[in-house]
């Protein structure tokens, strides 16, 4: 196999395990969607990041906060590549769920319509920066001590707050089969504020490190 073929196969790879990522946030949206009570359902969403970081699986949100320490040319392709991935992922996911249980689709039709007509762009901004930061830390104990406590706290303490997670929205308005400019730009507000809220930490805490030598 030439280079080309081997970038083409990397390029690939890297687009899959955003695909199956994806696939995954799918199944967790629709198990708070099929939740009457939303604790329970927040709970058993936390199994799609629980296969995703247990997978190796390539999620957005998870790695968007990595980047400020760690921002090469392979880390931004991985980053941009998975995200193109988790889109294609959770949207056929999502329609595939919708289409086979109705009863999903009534529920996100529901909640897409309080995400779209209640919030303004402020309030979406903000949510979607707080979930940014549980993300992060989430998947930062995962990554630093291979416990998925973060994981089984985080992802409920994001659903039971009403912050909102970009891939997941995705999902849900792709249940609903919502498909709209102010959709559109609902998700591009949260994919903004998902990535700031994710790097605020580790700018934080990077910057006064560094300004303190503090190697710790």
């Amino acid at each position: 196999m030439g280079k080309t073929g081997q970038a083409l196969t990397g390029v690939l790879k890297k687009i899959l395990n955003g695909v199956a990522a994806g696939i995954v946030i799918s199944i967790g949206c629709a198990v708070f969607l099929a939740c009457e009570n939303r604790y329970v359902g927040s709970v058993m969403f936390s199994v799609a990041l629980l296969t995703i970081c247990l997978r190796g699986y390539a999620l957005y949100t998870g790695k968007i906060g990595f980047i400020p320490e760690k921002h090469g040319k392979e880390e931004l392709s991985v980053l941009l590549l998975g995200l193109l991935g988790n889109t294609v992922g959770i949207a056929a996911g999502g329609y595939a769920l919708g289409f086979a249980v109705p009863a999903l689709k009534t529920a996100a039709i529901e909640l897409c319509a309080n995400k779209l007509n209640v919030q303004t762009f402020p309030q979406t901004l903000i949510r979607a920066a707080f979930c940014g930061i549980l993300m992060y830390i989430a998947v930062c104990i995962y990554r630093d001590n291979r416990k998925i406590v973060g994981i089984l706290f985080c992802i409920p303490v994001f659903i039971l707050s009403g912050f909102e997670h970009s891939i997941a929205d995705i999902g849900y308005f792709a249940c609903a089969n919502t498909v709209s400019w102010p959709a559109f730009g609902f998700i591009w507000t949260v994919i903004l504020g998902n990535s700031l809220g994710s790097m605020l930490l580790p700018v934080i805490t990077g910057a006064f490190r560094k300004g303190s030598g503090d190697k710790g």
